[in-house]
């Protein structure tokens, strides 16, 4: 009998997930007036939530997933898009 543990990884591609989680809060930040692209850099690089407006709940909807996953799937997702 063996008692080791057998690890295995489930990795799934998150890149619709990261996807949904970007429209819903450009939604939200554009609605209310704020340019995303300063207000998304803000948050990626200081890590203060408040970068990103609470409209509509953006703010809990753009930390459902950990920052560096976000940043990993989006500059994957950005190199595929300028290799081709």
């Amino acid at each position: 009998m063996n008692d080791e543990t057998t690890r295995f990884s489930l990795k799934q591609d998150k890149s619709e997930e990261v996807k949904s989680i970007m429209l819903e809060v450009l939604g939200a930040l554009e609605e209310k007036g704020y340019n995303p692209v300063n207000q998304f850099v803000g948050y990626f690089l200081s890590g203060d939530p408040t970068y990103i407006t609470n409209h509509h709940g953006a703010r809990g909807v753009i930390r459902r997933m950990e920052r560096d996953e976000l940043l990993e799937i989006i500059i994957k997702e950005y190199l595929e898009s300028i290799s081709e």
